[in-house]
């Protein structure tokens, strides 16, 4: 499976150019493509730099034969109408169900903050079987948010295994409660906004304490479970090249990496190729490709 995750920075380059066509350009000249997982994806919002009409649509013309998701982590009415803010996720892959997540938000009166989410589809890979492939973009500013957040996202990994290994009974009555794709095979990827010496690094890849699954009734398959950066699982001495703050310093003095791809404890040792493309301006952040398989 080849993955791209991008924060496209509502597809506005450098240049203060809008232009959804040109990250699309810069993704399939990275090379093969069956999932884009993109952050920072805007409908109607006239104001921000460059201005953002209806991009999921955008995206989903310039995307032909690929199913398009998108997850509003804003999604409000003001004087310019409704207005919408989120990630997507794309594929040609074939889907198998799709969910969303709204992230922890707790209160932070200092400093300003949006809403944020997650995005859950599962495609089914011809060589991996189901996968779990999780976007999310966490809080900018809040510290106190990100690490909420940061936590928040670890438990969703092991709540997802509980059903691995401790699965409902199957029904295949045609109701709500059918069989669903119950899969160990998870990746999450995005702009995380912090970096690997940062707490909430350690945070989210911090595998599962025997105490913590007794109290929470997961089972024991659960226990040692963790998040796996696909970049140290390659490159375990070495840092991972930056993603962020190339060419422009607005947010800092120095670059760095914020944009991670995470994996299962079962695709450990899928992790073929990670590329960062440190040469695009088409945003503020570069993008990143993972090649499971």
């Amino acid at each position: 499976m080849h993955l791209v995750t991008w924060n496209t920075q509502w597809c506005c380059g450098l240049d203060g150019e809008v232009r959804p066509e040109r990250i699309v350009q810069t993704v399939q000249s990275m090379g093969e493509c069956d999932v884009l997982c993109l952050q920072e994806i805007a409908i109607h919002y006239p104001q921000l730099r460059g201005g953002a009409a209806h991009q999921v649509q955008q995206l989903q013309a310039l995307l032909p034969g690929w199913s398009v998701f998108f997850g509003a982590a804003v999604h409000e009415w003001t004087e310019a109408g409704e207005q919408q803010f989120g990630n997507l996720i794309a594929t040609r892959l074939p889907v198998l169900q799709v969910q969303h997540y709204p992230l922890p938000y707790p209160g932070d009166q200092h400093v300003r903050t949006m809403q944020r989410m997650c995005t859950v589809v599962t495609v089914q890979d011809p060589l991996l079987g189901p996968v779990h492939v999780m976007t999310t973009h966490l809080e900018y500013y809040s510290k106190r948010q990100r690490m909420a957040q940061a936590r928040y996202l670890r438990r969703m990994h092991f709540e997802a295994l509980s059903q691995v290994f401790a699965p409902p009974p199957l029904a295949d009555d045609g109701s709500p409660f059918q069989r669903k794709p119950r899969t160990e095979h998870a990746v999450l990827c995005g702009d995380f906004n912090f970096e690997s010496h940062e707490l909430e690094y350690a945070a989210l890849s911090s595998p599962a304490a025997v105490i913590e699954c007794l109290e929470a009734g997961w089972p024991e398959g659960v226990v040692g479970a963790a998040w796996n950066d696909a970049w140290r699982v390659l490159r375990t001495h070495q840092p991972q090249p930056d993603t962020f703050r190339l060419f422009d310093r607005q947010f800092g003095p120095e670059p760095g990496a914020c944009d991670f791809v995470w994996v299962s404890d079962s695709l450990y040792d899928k992790v073929r190729s990670f590329e960062v493309n440190q040469q695009t301006q088409a945003s503020d952040h570069q993008p990143v490709r993972v090649v499971l398989g």
